[in-house]
């Protein structure tokens, strides 16, 4: 006799499992855990099998049936619906995995653990808000090249035309990885070369005026921000690396007895460990922060949570405050301020300031030098310059023997 839903509804627990058969083979089985699974057993080239099609009431009666009608069909046709079934899911995986999406977060998480802070923030911005939105959920193999002009296109329409690049970039490297775990046979990046407007390089704003860094670092002094985000802004121009490197300084970093900064090769843009020297005013600020945030992971903390350190733009929004405009200075301008500062008014070798800038350099061999060549010299030129930065706050003019001169 057929089931009827009240049936299947009212069944009641034994025991045991056991069946409450229907028709043309479909049954639902009632398990003594409470599960009631509807069955469909046939026979296919001389073995006999087993068809799960589905829970009761998730799947009622009528649709179990819909379903055994559609396995018998299958038999009729000399297809086995089990080995069907596994194929379908398999493909709709293999279709999931295959998105951009999937495969952007995938090539992601393999390659972020060795990126900067900075730059995993930035990878994520290009991936998952520039690029993911449009065509994340396509099949990868399947974007063209006109889809992907499409979206560098809405990027230069907001005025981020390097971003534009930088989108295209990061979307040729994932179809790259795509490529190569055989999940797409061509990038389609390669068909738009020259499709963008080129870019104009453009160096970071920065004061290199002797008299007006002088000023500006009264400014810095004076600041009336947050303990935090004013030692972290008088620490910057002493080391003179690049900000992210800056916000995420651990105190395990620091050897106070060495006078040391060690930077680990995950937290720099060029994956190789660095060594800052540290001079005594930068140790001053140091020890003076210290009793705030010794007790925690990192130097310049989040406000907001111990846990993160300062964000990105607390610097910079500090730098506006002080009234300071963006054309005029950024944090990564005194990177600028350095590189120009020490080689022209303090006359220090290119090659020593260049690689305390953690830039690469190559010996005369064209060997790149490792991070402790030139250390001691380097100690002497970092202490020279927290010098000749103290000297030229304390002072309104600078000094007799230094040259003023204009960025070019």
């Amino acid at each position: 006799m057929p089931l009827s839903d009240a049936k299947c509804r009212t069944a009641k627990l034994q025991a045991k499992p056991y069946k409450l058969t229907d028709e043309k083979g479909l049954y639902l089985l009632i398990t003594p855990a409470g599960g009631k699974l509807w069955r469909f057993d046939y026979r296919f080239a001389g073995k006999r099998k087993t068809l799960a099609l589905g829970s009761y009431p998730d799947l009622p009666l009528s649709e179990a049936r819909a379903r055994l009608a559609d396995a018998r069909q299958k038999l009729a046709g000399d297809i086995d619906p089990g080995a069907a079934r596994k194929a379908e899911k398999q493909a709709q995986t293999k279709q999931t995995e295959n998105t951009f999406k999937a495969i952007a977060t995938e090539w992601y998480n393999s390659h972020s653990s060795r990126w900067a802070l900075s730059y995993q923030e930035r990878m994520q911005r290009l991936l998952f808000i520039d690029l993911c939105p449009w065509i994340g959920d396509q099949q990868i193999a399947e974007i063209t090249p006109q889809a992907l002009l499409t979206i560098a296109r809405r990027i230069e329409e907001r005025g981020a035309a390097e971003t534009a690049h930088r989108a295209l970039q990061t979307a040729s490297v994932i179809f790259r990885y795509a490529v190569s775990t055989l999940r797409a046979t061509s990038n389609p990046v390669d068909a738009l070369r020259g499709a963008l407007a080129p870019v104009a390089v453009k160096h970071h704003p920065s004061i290199i005026e002797p008299a007006q860094v002088g000023a500006l670092l009264r400014a810095i002094d004076g600041y009336q921000g947050t303990l935090i985000s004013r030692c972290a802004m008088r620490l910057l121009p002493l080391v003179f690396t690049r900000p992210g490197e800056l916000r995420a300084m651990e105190w395990a970093e620091i050897d106070f007895p060495a006078a040391l900064w060690s930077i680990p090769a995950g937290k720099m843009k060029m994956r190789e460990s660095h060594i800052v020297p540290l001079s005594r005013q930068a140790l001053a600020i140091l020890a003076e922060i210290q009793p705030l945030t010794g007790g925690g992971q990192y130097v310049f903390p989040s406000e907001r949570s111990t846990a993160r350190c300062l964000s990105e733009n607390t610097i910079n929004a500090a730098l506006r405050r002080l009234g300071y405009s963006k054309e005029e200075i950024v944090p990564h301008g005194f990177r600028a301020m350095a590189r120009t500062l020490l080689d022209e008014a303090l006359g220090y070798r290119v090659d020593y300031v260049e690689q305390q800038l953690a830039h690469e350099v190559k010996d005369p061999l064209g060997r790149a030098y490792n991070r402790t060549k030139h250390l001691d010299e380097r100690r002497r030129m970092m202490q020279a310059w927290a010098d000749y930065l103290e000297g030229l706050q304390t002072d309104s003019k600078p000094a007799a023997n230094v040259l003023s001169f204009k960025a070019k």
